[in-house]
C-alpha cells in the first residue's frame, strides 16, 4: 500500500501572508523620509505622496509607468498564489489609469525545502494571469531564499494628462469602492486553520482593468488601490495628499462572506493592527473598533478606491473640505 504525501502548506513557510506582510506604513515612511531621487521636469509622479506606481512622460501625450510588487504566500495553492500576486502587481498600473505593457517575474525561492515544480506553478498563475491582462510576461529575476516570495516588475503606459493620481481628490466628490474588504482576515483564517476560501481568491485574482478602464471614462482624476495599508491606510494617504478630508460611510462598505464571522473569531493579521495604529491620531470615529480593524484590513490585490462614481462600484463616503481630521468614520 502507498500513500500520497500531502502538498506543503506554502502559508506555514512565512512569516505573515501577501500584502500584510510590508513593512509598516510609519516605519516605512520613516525610512524613506528625506530620499530624494533624481528631479527631471519628465517625472510626472514620483516620491512625494507615495503614488501606486512612478510616471514619466516620454513625449506629449505618452507616459510610462513602473512599478513592482512582491510578496510572501497569501494562499498554500501555488497556482492561485501566482495568479493572486501577479493581478495585484499589475494593479498598481492600472490604479494610475494606464494599461501595462510588459511584466517581469520576481521570484525568492528555498530551493532545498519546497519542490521546483510548485514554483512552476507559481509562475504559470502569474503567466495566465499577464494573458488575461493582455500583458506579456517575459523572463525576470530568481534567488534562492529561505521565504517563498513572488511578484512581478510591470511597465504600463498612460496618457499624462490622464493619469490616476492620489493627490488629485477634491471636496465634493464621492468615494466609490470596487472590490469587498476583508481578504486579509479571511487569508489570516486560511492561514492558521488550514479552511479554504474560494470566492477570497477569485476576489483577489481579479484584475482591476474595468475599474480603472471606467474611472477614465467617467473623467475621475483621483484614485489608489487598496492593499496592505487597508481601506483607511490608503484613504488617509490620498485625502493628506489632497488637502482634504475623507468621510466613510461604514455602513456601507461591502465585505467578503465570512469576513465579519472572522474578525469575532480572532482571526485578525497584525498588519490590520498596525494600520489602524497608524491612521488613529489622524481620526475621528463614532463606530466600534471592531468597525475600525475591519476598515484597516490588511488587503492583497484590493479595489480602486476612486474619488468618483462608476457603474457598479458602491459609494461609501465622500470628500469634503480639510478639517481638524484627515479621516472621519461615520
Amino acid at each position: 500500500m502507498t500513500t500520497t504525501a500531502a502538498p506543503p502548506r506554502l502559508t506555514q513557510f512565512a512569516h505573515g501572508g501577501g500584502c500584510a506582510c510590508k513593512i509598516p506604513p510609519g516605519e516605512l515612511e520613516d525610512m524613506v523620509r528625506g530620499l530624494t531621487g533624481m528631479t527631471s521636469p519628465d517625472l510626472l509622479v514620483g516620491l512625494d505622496d507615495g503614488d501606486d506606481a512612478a510616471a514619466v512622460r516620454i513625449e506629449g501625450n505618452l507616459a510610462v509607468l513602473a512599478t513592482a510588487d512582491f510578496f510572501t504566500p497569501v494562499v498554500d495553492d501555488a497556482y492561485d498564489w501566482g495568479r493572486i500576486a501577479a493581478a495585484n502587481a499589475l494593479s498598481d498600473i492600472y490604479a494610475m489609469g494606464g494599461r501595462p505593457v510588459v511584466a517581469v517575474n520576481l521570484l525568492g525561492w528555498p530551493r532545498d525545502v519546497l519542490p521546483l515544480e510548485l514554483a512552476a506553478e507559481v509562475l504559470r498563475g502569474g503567466l495566465d494571469v499577464g494573458r488575461l491582462a493582455q500583458c506579456p510576461v517575459a523572463g525576470g529575476h530568481s534567488v534562492d531564499d529561505p521565504e517563498p516570495k513572488y511578484g512581478m516588475a510591470v511597465t504600463g503606459i498612460g496618457d499624462p494628462d490622464r493619469l490616476l493620481r492620489n493627490d488629485a481628490a477634491r471636496a465634493g466628490t464621492p468615494i466609490s469602492l470596487t472590490k469587498p474588504l476583508g481578504v486579509g482576515i479571511l487569508n489570516n483564517r486560511h492561514k492558521t486553520t488550514g479552511e479554504s476560501f474560494p470566492h477570497a481568491v477569485e476576489s483577489m485574482a481579479a484584475l482591476n482593468e474595468a475599474a480603472s478602464v471606467a474611472a477614465l471614462a467617467a473623467g475621475i482624476e483621483a484614485a489608489t488601490d487598496v492593499t496592505g495599508f487597508g481601506l483607511l491606510g490608503h484613504l488617509y494617504k490620498m485625502a493628506r495628499a489632497s488637502g482634504v478630508t475623507a468621510v466613510v460611510d461604514a455602513a456601507a462598505i461591502p465585505y467578503l462572506d465570512g469576513a465579519r464571522q472572522s474578525l469575532a473569531d480572532g482571526f485578525v493579521p497584525g498588519g490590520s493592527r498596525r494600520n489602524l495604529d497608524w491612521v488613529r491620531p489622524h481620526l475621528d470615529a463614532n463606530v466600534s473598533d471592531d468597525e475600525l480593524v475591519l476598515l484597516a484590513d490588511a488587503q492583497t490585490s484590493g479595489g480602486l478606491l476612486l474619488a468618483g462614481e462608476i457603474p457598479g462600484a458602491p459609494v461609501v463616503g465622500e470628500f469634503v473640505p480639510r478639517g481638524e481630521f484627515v479621516l472621519q468614520v461615520r
